[in-house]
């Protein structure tokens, strides 16, 4: 297993969920945890998502926004601030500020995409 993974840029990709990913670090060989770069753009908000069996973690490394946890009232976001997010609860954060909102995502165990789930905005 490498020691040091070295940060690409180019490796950016746009998900349908709205945003921008660079994934830093999802190997099967530390299925405990996962981590990637996401970059929303002024004015978008992911799509309603919960991720079954894996908890999250946002720290938020620059911009600010709104995030919705469990369908609550948003909460305000900036950067170093740290958002949790158990397993199988409804969340999506929308940027409110005028540069782009950047953010680690951190998930144990390692984000795989069959545990993610769209989510409906009604109800």
């Amino acid at each position: 297993m490498e020691t040091v993974k070295v940060f690409k840029p180019d490796s950016e990709f746009f998900l349908e969920e709205g945003c921008h990913i660079i994934e830093l670090h999802n190997s099967a060989d530390d299925a405990g945890c996962s981590i990637a770069r996401a970059r929303l753009e002024p004015g978008k908000t992911t799509e309603l998502h919960c991720l079954q069996d894996i908890i999250e973690r946002y720290v938020v490394i620059s911009g600010s926004g709104e995030v919705e946890i469990d369908r609550q009232t948003p909460a305000r976001v900036t950067a170093m601030d740290v958002v949790m997010i158990p397993a199988a609860v409804s969340q999506r954060i929308r940027n409110t500020g005028d540069t782009d909102l950047v953010f680690l995502c951190i998930c144990t165990p390692r984000f795989v995409p069959e545990k993610y789930r769209q989510m409906t905005t009604a109800g």
